[in-house]
């Protein structure tokens, strides 16, 4: 009896081992952190809005400045700027036309853009980016300093190197988010940005407003597990307008005045993956050589958000096929010089 007890041990024992994954586990940073703080509690069932200090107060439901992301409504953020690169500020909702799989659809909203920003930074601390690093911790804390409107947007923090950590929940605090910066071990790690990518998503898809999500990094990625196609699709299901300040014109100019060489493929294979996704979410590339030019990239990218149109579609329920990726086109009737930059195409909720 004996024997036969000690032999079913060994063969349940046996039939949980398994092979592990080729990540290595995930391991806290040893690195000194800031004096310890209350961060936010995020809830995915509740508003950020319901959270503690220092989130804004509750906002009730049906706060015009709220945009209500739900299973009908698609929205779709639009910038138009004209043939000299300014925003073209005074369209109606009448001078769009909006062609969904190629046919033309009613719009049924148009509003402007103080519709509170839900953001999340995705900071790049792996080893590829260390001849950048100081200057991707100031266009961090600059960024945030330009854009977080007091008692309206609310932003997070992602750290991106061998795993995407989020660092700092969503809040309003900017000393906050800057101290979150700060705190950053020196970069070491593959960079598994597409990983990240679909994390800041899914995260965002959870809350209201208007959802953006801003990369500072080179583009490269040596180590995720998705493919550039699963980013883009999770960015798409949550709505999320991506833009990109690229750090590789940076290293570049480092470089080539310390005669340390100049771009490789993989280099153009990043820029290439970063121009694909900002076009495809309606965002924008920017590729800043120094801090002047850094200053200018986060002001455009404040402007644009500033002067953004959001029109709203509600779909056909009868003719919307779950699951299934629909193509948006957006023009304004009448005027073919200006450039209209918007998400390509939506996925149809599956529930």
């Amino acid at each position: 009896m004996k024997f036969v007890l000690v032999t079913i041990l060994i063969l349940t024992g046996a039939g949980f081992a398994q092979s592990g994954r080729n990540k290595p586990p995930e391991q806290p940073s040893a690195s000194p952190k800031p004096a310890p703080r209350t961060p936010i509690k995020y809830n995915p069932t509740q508003h950020p809005e319901a959270a503690a200090t220092p989130t804004p107060p509750v906002k009730p439901a049906n706060d015009g400045d709220i945009i209500k992301v739900d299973s009908t409504l698609v929205p779709v953020p639009a910038t138009v700027i004209d043939a000299n690169g300014r925003s073209v500020a005074t369209l109606r909702l009448e001078d769009f036309e909006l062609k969904v799989d190629g046919k033309p659809v009613q719009i049924t909203e148009l509003s402007r853009s103080e519709s509170p920003i839900r953001l999340a930074m995705l900071f790049d601390n792996s080893s590829s980016v260390s001849i950048a690093r100081e200057f991707e911790k100031k266009a961090a804390m600059r960024f945030f300093d330009r854009m977080i409107r007091p008692n309206k947007d609310l932003a997070a923090l992602f750290s991106i190197a061998t795993f995407s950590r989020l660092e700092q929940p969503l809040t309003n605090d900017v000393g906050m988010l800057t101290r979150s910066v700060d705190a950053f071990p020196p970069p070491e790690g593959a960079t598994a940005l597409l990983d990240g990518i679909i994390k800041a998503a899914e995260y965002l898809g959870e809350v209201q407003g208007r959802r953006v999500v801003v990369i500072v990094s080179d583009g490269d990625d040596t180590y995720s597990d998705s493919t550039l196609d699963q980013a883009l699709r999770s960015l798409q299901v949550a709505n999320c307008q991506v833009y990109v300040v690229k750090t590789t014109d940076f290293e570049n100019y480092v470089r080539t005045r310390s005669r340390m060489g100049n771009a490789n493929v993989r280099q153009l294979a990043a820029e290439r993956r970063m121009l694909e996704i900002a076009a495809q979410t309606g965002g924008r590339v920017y590729s800043p050589i120094d801090e002047k030019e850094l200053d200018e990239a986060f002001r455009q990218i404040s402007a644009e958000l500033s002067q953004q149109y959001i029109l709203s579609y509600y779909p056909d329920a009868a003719g919307e096929k779950r699951g299934e990726f629909r193509q948006i086109a957006l023009a304004v009737k009448n005027n073919p010089n200006v450039d209209v930059r918007t998400r390509k195409g939506y996925y149809v909720p599956k529930k």
